[in-house]
């Protein structure tokens, strides 16, 4: 099938490693058509309608007239323009999937758009993360992924040759969401015991140096707001030893789809929890190190970009 999606921003880059994987791993063709950057971060583009020419906006055209599937992600719909081209001028015979990632006008209303796609009957709907079905019954949880054979989201060796401090990192797109206030007094507390972590905080900066510094660490913490973000899957992916605070609604859809109840994520549902972790970890090198593999291997059986394809793949051969 041909599938097209739009965004007006890319969420977190992951509508580009849908396409990528897609691409690379299913007999499937994906292009991805985006409109605006709102962040610095550097993900990948495809088809970034303000760095297209006339040429670029002609085969935008030719792509939206002959896709089999429009995938719409986070609030783009249809409606929206693209350089002058809208999607709804080209429904007719095209699959129709929406696809959310908690944008906050859909946290702060999912009614009005349940309300939206029962009115117009459409019934392929996707959200990222396990905590969104709640808002959004209705549809289906497609994980988002990270290709985990790329260097940089691949452990980095020698990374516990080095007995000094703990490497700590933490990178949030948003302070005020990931809990990064209770993560500094966590740390600050861990401090105040003569453990002394090195904390790397990433902030505004490209995706690719985020990853690179990622890397060099031993641990990383998310967020405590009851699920994951594509940081947690970059970080166990590398090798991490990887804190959020996953309740047990996301504990229980996670361990369904990864087909086992032993979870690689640390959890920690507050300030003290987080304080505790980060203190164990600094005491005990073999702890975070093993805690580390074990999610290596989680992603490499349980969560690969591979498995994560080939599961679109086959929800878009069900489409109708």
């Amino acid at each position: 099938m041909r599938i097209l999606m739009f965004a007006i921003n890319d969420p977190a880059g992951t509508a580009i490693q849908f396409c990528k994987a897609l691409n690379r791993h299913t007999g499937h063709s994906a292009r991805l058509v985006t409109l605006e950057t709102r962040y610095t971060h550097g993900w990948e583009k495809d088809l970034h309608i303000p760095d297209l020419g006339p040429d670029g906006m002609e085969e935008v055209a030719i792509l939206m007239r002959e896709a089999d599937v429009f995938h719409f992600h986070m609030t783009c719909d249809e409606n929206q323009s693209f350089g002058g081209l809208k999607p709804a001028d080209h429904l007719k015979g095209k699959a129709i999937v929406h696809h959310h990632h908690g944008h906050h006008d859909f946290r702060s209303n999912p009614e009005s758009f349940r309300e939206k796609y029962r009115r117009l009957k459409r019934t392929n709907l996707l959200v990222s993360t396990p905590d969104l079905l709640k808002l959004l019954p209705e549809a289906r949880w497609q994980p988002n992924l990270v290709p985990i054979d790329d260097p940089l989201l691949k452990p980095m060796w020698g990374r516990f040759d080095d007995p000094g401090q703990l490497k700590v990192c933490h990178s949030p797109t948003r302070k005020d969401l990931k809990n990064t206030e209770e993560f500094m007094a966590a740390v600050k507390y861990v401090n105040r015991r003569n453990v002394y972590l090195s904390v790397d905080l990433i902030d505004d900066v490209p995706n690719s140096e985020c990853l690179a510094r990622k890397r060099r660490c031993h641990a990383m913490f998310d967020h405590m707001q009851g699920y994951y973000g594509v940081s947690s899957l970059e970080g166990l992916s590398q090798g991490l030893a990887v804190i959020a605070g996953l309740d047990d609604w996301n504990r229980a859809r996670i361990a369904e789809f990864a087909g086992t109840g032993d979870l690689p994520w640390l959890t920690a549902t507050g300030q003290d929890d987080l304080a505790a972790l980060l203190f164990r970890l600094a005491k005990d090198r073999e702890f975070c190190e093993r805690t580390g593999e074990e999610g290596r291997s989680f992603m490499e059986k349980c969560w690969s970009d591979r498995r994560i394809a080939l599961e679109l793949a086959a929800f878009y051969d069900g489409l109708r």
